[in-house]
């Protein structure tokens, strides 16, 4: 039996919005992702506050969210739809 088939797997990676790191304890990565920061994340951000005229810069934390993508690929020799190809 000859393998056709040969997917790919990719690691998508994103991080979550800044925000004030007292706050960042309960953030969520969006649904597939899977965190891989602890507590408050990562302090390597700054968020805003816009008063009145001022835009103030603060430091915030953020957290890293990764998910597992497989992406279908045919071996090296094969292609088409199904990997039929010689």
């Amino acid at each position: 039996q000859v393998k056709k088939q040969c997917d790919q797997k990719l690691l998508i990676r994103m991080k979550t919005k800044c925000v004030p790191c007292s706050l960042n304890l309960d953030t969520r990565c969006p649904a597939g992702y899977t965190k891989i920061t602890n507590g408050t994340g990562t302090p390597d951000c700054r968020y805003y506050l816009e008063i009145k005229a001022h835009t103030l810069s603060f430091p915030g934390c953020r957290h890293r969210c990764v998910k597992e993508f497989e992406q279908p690929e045919c071996c090296q020799g094969h292609w088409g739809p199904d990997c039929m190809g010689k």
